[in-house]
């Protein structure tokens, strides 16, 4: 029987530790959370870079170009608006018009990140397995994308409220932390789809569905305290819901009819900083399987 020289064991043992002595890893090896976030940081103009051609590029393929940025929430608003404006006849909230308007541009900024942040790997297959560089500037440049195709919605939703009575103050401002905490929810629920729709591709055929239910229980044309108010248990629960706390908060500012619920910016916060930790760190942790999943 032939026994492998005691030299021999020692030295593949050893191997690790010498490839780590002279600063030798293994390739594609996932780093650090804190040396990948500072690698995401280094790519941040690229991240921009990428967006911003993105959303060119997708509006130059049709004859009206940027204008379906503000056209596509305008014709939703316009459905729903005939649809549930009938249906709900005389139950309709206060001041119907902008009230729907306020629903249906939030919902988009957060739909489109969602639907993107889903198919932002599985969709960039090419280039994850042929480029080294984060997975997660994808995502990132996702919302970003939907980012900034939702200023100028959010400009147009101005106007459109101010012919329905709403006048501008210095209240609008709280628009800026609302639409940042905004931003880094969506991005949170950007990273985690990006990452299971990976794993299980099946997911993406579901979430059409997803978005439908949020559409539904988040109060986009109808007031959930109406329906709620005799049961006040289950209206605390709901009041936990983010995309009715951002809708709330958003009405409230800038509608006379509506009151600012204040103590929905803290649970807004919470869940935007909770949901972008976990996100982030739930991410990461599959950097090294990224272009390896078909």
């Amino acid at each position: 029987m032939t026994q492998i020289p005691k030299e021999s064991v020692q030295h593949s043992m050893n191997m690790p530790q010498l490839a780590a002595e002279h600063s030798l890893h293994r390739m594609g090896a996932r780093p650090s959370l804190w040396s990948y976030l500072q690698q995401v940081w280094r790519r941040r103009d690229f991240t921009f870079t990428l967006a911003r051609y993105r959303m060119q590029s997708e509006n130059e393929r049709n004859r009206l170009g940027m204008l379906w940025v503000l056209l596509r929430p305008i014709l939703s608003a316009l459905v729903y608006g005939l649809v549930f404006g009938i249906i709900l006849a005389g139950a309709r909230p206060e001041n119907f018009v902008p009230f729907l308007i306020i629903g249906v541009f939030f919902l988009e900024f957060f739909n489109t990140s969602m639907n993107g942040g889903a198919k932002s790997i599985i969709s960039n297959s090419s280039l994850v397995q042929s480029l080294p560089f984060p997975r997660m500037v994808l995502p990132i440049a996702t919302v970003l994308q939907n980012l900034l195709n939702f200023l100028p919605t959010l400009l147009l939703m101005f106007v459109l409220t101010m012919m329905w009575g709403a006048r501008p103050n210095w209240g609008w401002l709280l628009f800026i932390p609302l639409i940042f905490l905004f931003y880094l929810f969506n991005q949170g629920v950007a990273l985690i789809f990006a990452r299971l729709t990976v794993h299980v591709r099946d997911l993406s055929q579901f979430i059409p569905f997803i978005s439908r239910m949020i559409f539904y229980t988040s109060g986009v044309f109808f007031d959930p305290r109406t329906v709620l108010e005799p049961y006040p248990t289950l209206m605390q629960i709901y009041d936990w819901h983010p995309l009715h706390e951002v809708l709330s908060i958003a009405r409230g500012i800038l509608l006379d009819e509506y009151t600012i619920p204040w103590d929905y910016w803290w649970k807004l916060a919470l869940w935007a900083v909770v949901i972008l930790v976990v996100g982030i760190v739930f991410f990461w942790k599959a950097e090294e399987r990224y272009g390896r999943e078909n």
